[in-house]
């Protein structure tokens, strides 16, 4: 499972304890995450995390190879909220193609925000580039659609924002 920008890495230390069977590989640029994340992980033990100090993208394009991926996690990224600023959202048509290539047939794009305008734009380009069927609120039980809460989740849930999750299966 890749995670994406996992801030300060107590939800992916969170996640790879629960599952202990699963392999996680996390991609950060900021170091303060990435060694906070590193302590956490040495103190409990946690085996089954490997992690990346590099741009998402250059990780997706370069890094990976093509169909070997389960889950693709996305939590809380950058709304950039502002019209002129929205070139700057991470979730984009060459993004989500990079998603496509390194994910298994049937794997899964998990992108959880609480901005709903980000929402619907990651709605918006996920079935624009056609390669993925939403499977959001079909009660899935698979331990990969399993996502502890974040820093910013909690960040946004004091500010009255509704969270939603999004799940996309690469078809």
């Amino acid at each position: 499972m890749l995670d994406i920008g996992f801030g300060d890495g107590e939800a992916l230390l969170t996640q790879s304890v629960n599952n202990p069977s699963i392999d996680y590989l996390g991609v950060e640029v900021h170091e303060p995450g990435i060694g906070h994340l590193l302590l956490l992980l040495e103190r409990a033990g946690a085996t089954n995390v490997r992690v990346i100090q590099r741009d998402a993208a250059e990780v997706l394009d370069q890094m990976l190879p093509d169909a070997k991926l389960d889950a693709v996690n996305l939590f809380f990224p950058d709304p950039w909220p502002k019209k002129r600023h929205h070139k700057r959202r991470l979730v984009q048509p060459i993004f989500v193609r990079q998603v496509a290539r390194v994910l298994k047939p049937g794997g899964l794009f998990h992108v959880a925000t609480d901005w709903n305008d980000y929402a619907d734009h990651v709605n918006s380009v996920l079935r624009q580039n056609g390669q993925f069927t939403s499977s959001t609120g079909q009660g899935d039980d698979d331990p990969l659609t399993q996502r502890p809460p974040t820093k910013f989740e909690r960040r946004g849930r004091q500010l009255g924002h509704e969270v939603t999750d999004l799940y996309f299966r690469l078809r």
